[in-house]
C-alpha cells in the first residue's frame, strides 16, 4: 500500500496538478520575492536567458537549446541549470517545445515581453546610412518616386515586406495648365505639378473659342495659382480670372470644377510595397499553404489601407501574432509608424513579416527613412 501510494503522488505531481505545497508548477518557479501584485515577475536570470534565447532564433531560425546557451555566452551557468531555467519559462508560456527532441523558440508572449522591456532602437552603422543615402539620391524623381523608393530600401534592410500608404498631397504644388482643343466644343484641361505630374480632364468650351484665347487664359490662371497647393486651389484665388470671363460663368465655373476633379485625384491615397518576395525567403513562409493567406491580403489595396489606418494615430505600434486582427496575418508581426511634418500627415510606414525578426533594426531604420522624408518634404525647423 505503502508502494502505492508514493506512485499515485508522483503521477499528481507530473501531470501537474499540484506540488505538495499545493501550489501549481507554475507558481513553483518564482519565489515569492518574484510575484508582484499577483504578477508574475521574472529575475533576471530568466530575463537574461530568454533575451539570449529570442535573439538566437531571431538570427538562426533555428531552435535553442541549452547546451547551444552554454556554449555560446558565457553566463556562468551549467546547461544542466540553463535547462532547468527553460523548463520554467516554457510553463510560464515564454517558451514553446516545436519537436520532442528539439530546443525551445520564443512564443508570441515572449516577443511582446521582449519589445517591451528588452527592445531599444540602436544605429545603423555607416554603411547602412549610405545605402540608404545613396538609394534616395538616385531614385527620387517625384512625389511617388520618394513613396515607392522608401517602400522598396525600408524591405530592402529589413529583409521583409514593406508597405507605406502615402499621402500624395503633400508639398505638391501648381505649376501650370494648359488647354489642348479636342473638338469645337470641348477641351483637354492638362494640369502640371511641380514634381512633374500630368493629370487632364474633359471640359466644355464656348462654340468657336481659338487657340490663342485658350493660351490667354491658361497663363491668366497659371500666373494666379503658380506655387500653391494643389490642395488649396479654390474660386477665390482666380476672382480676377472670373471677371475677364464674366460673359462665361460655366467655363469659369467648369474650370474650377475640372481643377478639383485634378486635384482630389492627386491627393488621393496610395499603398507603396516592397519585397513580397523576401517572404518566401524566410523559413517560417516556405510552405505554400501558409503564405497563401497573406499574399491574397498582400494583392488587395483597399484591405491594406484599412491595416495601416487602423494604427495611424498610435506612433510606433508593434503587433505580434495574434494581436493582429486581420485575417491572414494573425501568425506576423507588424512594426507600424505614422509621419507627421508640419502638423500634417506624410503617411504611414509598416513592416510585416514573421515573429521572428529584428525589431530593434527595424525602427531604427525606419527612424532613418523618417529623416529623408522630412528633408525631401522640407519640413520647417523651429
Amino acid at each position: 500500500c505503502y508502494i502505492l501510494f508514493v506512485k499515485s503522488l508522483r503521477i499528481r505531481v507530473q501531470t501537474g496538478n499540484f506540488i505538495s505545497d499545493g501550489s501549481t508548477p507554475v507558481e513553483r518557479v518564482l519565489t515569492k520575492k518574484e510575484k508582484a501584485g499577483g504578477v508574475m515577475v521574472l529575475n533576471e536570470r530568466k530575463k537574461r536567458i530568454l533575451q539570449i534565447i529570442i535573439e538566437d532564433y531571431i538570427s538562426t531560425a533555428e531552435p535553442v537549446g541549452s547546451r547551444t546557451i552554454a556554449r555560446k555566452f558565457d553566463l556562468g551557468l551549467s546547461p544542466a541549470t540553463i535547462r532547468n531555467e527553460m523548463s520554467d519559462l516554457e510553463l510560464l508560456g515564454y517558451l514553446e517545445q516545436p519537436h520532442t527532441s528539439a530546443g525551445r523558440i520564443p512564443s508570441a508572449m515572449a516577443y511582446r515581453f521582449y519589445v517591451d522591456s528588452m527592445v531599444e532602437p540602436g544605429t545603423l552603422t555607416e554603411n547602412d546610412q549610405a545605402l540608404i543615402d545613396a538609394w534616395y539620391r538616385e531614385r527620387i524623381r517625384n512625389i511617388d518616386g520618394i513613396f515607392q523608393s522608401t517602400a522598396k530600401i525600408l524591405s530592402r534592410m529589413t529583409k521583409n515586406v514593406s508597405m507605406v500608404l502615402a499621402n500624395r498631397q503633400i508639398n505638391r504644388l501648381f505649376r501650370y495648365v494648359k488647354f489642348l482643343p479636342l473638338d469645337g466644343q470641348r477641351a483637354i484641361l492638362c494640369l502640371i505639378t511641380d514634381d512633374g505630374i500630368v493629370d487632364n480632364c474633359v471640359i466644355d468650351v464656348p462654340l468657336g473659342m481659338k487657340q490663342e484665347e485658350m493660351d490667354y487664359l491658361a497663363n491668366r490662371i497659371s500666373n494666379k495659382l503658380q506655387g500653391h497647393n494643389i490642395a488649396e486651389i479654390n474660386g477665390e484665388m482666380l476672382r480676377d480670372v472670373y471677371t475677364e470671363l464674366s460673359s462665361d460663368k460655366q467655363l469659369f465655373a467648369s474650370i474650377i470644377e475640372a481643377l478639383r476633379h485634378v486635384g482630389s485625384n492627386n491627393n488621393e491615397q496610395r499603398v507603396f510595397l516592397g519585397g513580397t518576395r523576401q517572404l518566401l525567403n524566410q523559413p517560417e513562409f516556405r510552405n505554400v499553404e501558409r503564405i497563401k493567406d497573406l499574399l491574397a491580403i498582400l494583392e488587395e489595396e483597399k484591405v491594406l489601407k484599412d491595416i495601416l489606418h487602423a494604427g495611424e494615430n498610435s506612433g510606433i505600434k508593434i503587433t505580434i501574432g495574434s494581436e493582429n486582427k486581420f485575417t491572414g496575418i494573425q501568425d506576423c508581426s507588424m512594426v507600424q509608424a505614422t509621419y507627421r511634418l508640419n502638423g500634417m500627415v506624410v503617411g504611414t510606414m509598416a513592416v510585416l513579416g514573421p515573429t521572428r525578426m529584428e525589431y530593434g533594426k527595424i525602427i531604427s531604420v525606419m527612424d532613418y527613412l523618417h529623416q529623408h522624408l522630412r528633408d525631401l518634404f522640407g519640413e520647417d525647423k523651429k
